[in-house]
């Protein structure tokens, strides 16, 4: 059973008489370790996509599958816990809170969830990011670069089953950018994480082990880079 399963979905916004139809009857099933890539320009579903992944919303018809469970189905309680235990958030504009450290920035999630060792946890993420040296700073003292591997760490501390990063790179250099594509890469590959990153960047689409096009709402191709059994 796959991860992640999207089946014939549509999502449609605004008014009865002039809805607008951000994503058109998409399918398309997610492995746990897999680094699938969404390009497409501005308009075409991509972030529609995403926030269905993440059970942020929902599909107006079709379903998302997540473990086998419908996420339109689950109830309020449900949906936190899948969010908050299952699913891992990034963003281009990093949402890291500026009133705490580094350190803070990542345990925050495990002191929502109630966790124990919580602050040690959080230092090991940064590690893996080799964050751990700013873990005292604030996020205003870093560059963006160092922000987006913090957001990184937290995004993982929870150890997620699914990472959704909506265009980690677009405020970034080429070189820093190439350094969060390889921590992307090592979460899916190393830690057997399920990443979705949406993109403009055609080198970013590289480090994929799928591409999948977007037009208009639909998927127009998928391009396969690395198969799943050369990676196990």
């Amino acid at each position: 059973m796959a991860l992640l399963e999207l089946r014939g979905v549509s999502k449609q916004y605004g008014e009865e008489g002039a809805p607008v139809t951000a994503l058109d009857g998409v399918s398309l099933e997610v492995e746990a370790g897999e680094f699938i890539a969404l390009v497409g320009r501005s308009g075409c579903g991509k972030s529609t996509l995403l926030n269905l992944c993440g059970a942020m919303d929902f599909p107006t018809s079709g379903a998302v599958l997540f473990e086998g469970r419908d996420t339109k189905r689950l109830t309020d309680a449900e949906l936190t816990r899948l969010r908050r235990e299952k699913i891992g958030f990034i963003f281009q504009s990093f949402q890291l809170l500026h009133t705490l450290t580094v350190a803070e920035n990542v345990e925050l999630p495990l002191l929502l969830a109630k966790k124990l060792q919580a602050r040690s946890i959080a230092f090991e993420r940064l590690r893996w990011v080799e964050m751990e040296e700013y873990a005292r700073r604030y996020p205003h003292q870093l560059s963006g670069g160092q922000q987006q591997r913090v957001a990184i760490a937290r995004a993982l501390v929870g150890n997620p089953r699914l990472l959704l990063a909506d265009e980690p790179t677009g405020n970034l250099d080429t070189a820093t950018g190439e350094l969060v594509l390889r921590l992307l890469t090592q979460a899916a590959h190393q830690l057997g994480v399920a990443v979705i990153m949406a993109t403009h960047s055609a080198e970013s689409t590289a480090v994929a082990d799928r591409v999948v096009k977007l037009r208009d709402g639909r998927i127009t191709s998928v391009e396969v880079l690395r198969s799943m059994a050369k990676l196990a």
